[in-house]
């Protein structure tokens, strides 16, 4: 390898990569660091059990990718392709009965009707409101925060031009945005809806990958979170937004722009962990890896957790007291665990014999009542691995035969909770006891599940902290709690991408824009690193 960079990239994860491509777009040569076998971070595509069976082991599905990436970096002309998901199947636990969601209008409001005429009617018109509101929302995720509560002149700009692209948001409409940022989805969904089933299902998206259960406030947000996205093809459809899966699996999205940066002349490479980022008089200089190598550059951007960043790759001294504090405050806790399996079939569901083929390509959850979700996150939170766990499960080979043999299938598990203290005190055998019950859930509701499974993988926060570099297990650099978005996202003053270290900029998904594989952080942070560079070319010719 070279040791001089126009910029060096500390991490491979997506968000990396997107920031690797766009700076070698624009001219730069970036180096991109990572200290794992394959780039991608939490979105790969993984063999387990060998050729034959294909696991997206983490990050699961697509949404919230800006088309303007998907477009810039030319990824369909590197095989990026996203297939819409199907349904929301809710399977009860009686074996009776279930609910599927799937944005007809007709047949959600018939599925519905089984569960509730007040609800059947009141879904279209909570539908709406929320799609307002996300149509509001969404160009905020590609907005840089501004620096709130500075009197700056360049600064007070920037609140400025925030309120006026605001200006849209009526007495009615800043009330709905408020109650969005601070309600738990429980009490949003209690405003709206009286069925338990059809508050259980709806109360997903307010909890996933989430260390809250449906009755913390913010939750609400988290929802808002996974609705205003889109799968990746740049059409937001149906009512709660959309999500697809990549063929190939959530690898092929990081080949693509992986691919794509090394077209425009990115340098990557793997198996090089960074041990120091190097500074000189306040201004970052380059790095160093594990091995001794040193590699200069003008540009260094983190993709790394910023406790990795901030905590362990640079010297506390060199960053403001109030700073360090921030980021050692940083909350990333989780307690989820993939339980990934390969199945010989199909499960059968004992509510639905004659299950139609496009509901398996949807998300299947073991979400029965809020009441039953909060309950496995207080056991959680009292210290116990839930008895009862929730689920999210998709069967991405349903739509893409690529990943299993023929007539067999994968299946990714999200569920939630055990104590995100098991991050830093794993718990082996208790792990494997939940991923057990997990199991037994789907047994409930389609017997001889457990006979199907030919191979399993469980991952718990302490395997996602150190084999992917996920602190405390949280897939999201951080969790997504109103005191940790947009302006405090990752430390105040600091989520314009830059940090207090002059040439150090930020990327993760711990910044604005972060939460799911959205590339929005990669992307923002290589708009601010070019256009500083542009400021400080103009101030030497000045």
């Amino acid at each position: 390898m070279q040791t001089r960079y126009d910029a060096v990239i500390v991490g491979g994860g997506h968000n990396g990569l997107v920031a690797a491509a766009y700076l070698a777009r624009a001219g730069l040569r970036p180096v991109v660091l990572e200290a794992r076998s394959t780039v991608g971070g939490a979105a790969t595509t993984e063999t387990p059990w060998g050729p034959d069976y294909k696991m997206t082991s983490l990050a699961y599905v697509m949404s919230l990718m800006p088309q303007e990436i998907i477009t810039d970096l030319r990824l369909r002309d590197f095989g990026y392709r996203v297939v819409p998901m199907g349904p929301s199947y809710l399977p009860l636990p009686d074996g009776k009965r279930s609910l599927t969601l799937s944005g007809d209008p007709a047949a959600d409001h018939e599925q519905l009707s089984k569960f509730s005429a007040r609800d059947a009617a009141a879904y279209p018109k909570y539908s709406a409101w929320l799609k307002d509101i996300a149509d509001k929302l969404h160009p905020l995720l590609l907005k840089q925060p501004p620096k709130v509560g500075s009197r700056r002149p360049m600064d007070l700009l920037g609140q400025a031009k925030l309120a006026w692209g605001m200006r849209d948001l009526d007495v009615r409409g800043s009330a709905d945005v408020t109650r969005l940022f601070t309600m738990s989805i429980a009490d949003l969904l209690d405003d709206w809806f009286e069925s338990p089933e059809v508050k259980g299902l709806m109360c997903v998206n307010g909890i996933i990958g989430t260390w809250a259960g449906p009755y913390e406030p913010g939750t609400a947000y988290v929802m808002m979170h996974h609705t205003i996205g889109d799968a990746g093809d740049g059409a937001m459809t149906g009512n709660f937004g959309s999500w697809g899966y990549p063929i190939g699996g959530m690898g092929a999205v990081s080949r693509a722009i992986a691919d794509s940066a090394r077209s425009f002349g990115a340098e990557i490479l793997v198996d090089s962990p960074v041990a120091r980022i190097l500074t000189r008089d306040g201004r970052a200089t380059g790095v160093v890896l594990a091995d001794g190598t040193q590699v200069d550059a003008d540009v260094v951007v983190a993709a790394t957790h910023p406790k990795i960043t901030f905590l362990d790759q640079l010297d506390r001294q060199e960053l403001p007291e109030e700073f360090v504090r921030d980021i050692e405050r940083w909350r990333s806790r989780s307690g989820m665990v993939k339980v990934n399996v390969a199945l010989d079939s199909l499960p059968e569901f004992s509510a639905d014999p004659d299950l139609p083929s496009v509901v398996y390509s949807g998300a299947i959850e073991i979400s029965p009542t809020m009441d039953y979700v909060e309950r496995a996150f207080v056991d959680a939170r009292e210290g116990r691995a839930a008895q009862a766990p929730f689920s999210d499960s998709v069967i991405p080979s349903t739509v893409d035969p690529s990943l299993a043999p023929e007539g067999h299938h994968v299946m990714s598990m999200f569920t939630q909770w055990v104590p995100h203290t098991w991050a830093d005190d794993p718990r082996p055998d208790e792990l494997e006891a939940y991923a057990d019950r997990v199991v037994e859930q789907y047994e409930l509701i389609a017997p001889g599940f457990t006979d199907k499974i030919l191979h399993r993988q469980v991952i718990g926060p302490h395997e996602m902290q150190t084999e992917y570099h996920l602190i405390g297990g949280n897939m999201t650099h951080g969790e997504l709690s109103v005191d940790q978005l947009f302006h405090m996202r990752p430390a105040p003053g600091y989520a314009d991408f830059t940090t207090p270290i002059a040439g150090l900029y930020q990327s993760s998904s711990a910044t604005h824009g972060g939460g799911g594989v959205t590339g929005i952080a990669g992307l923002q942070a290589s708009q601010r690193v070019l256009h500083d560079r542009k400021r400080r070319s103009l101030r030497r010719s000045s």
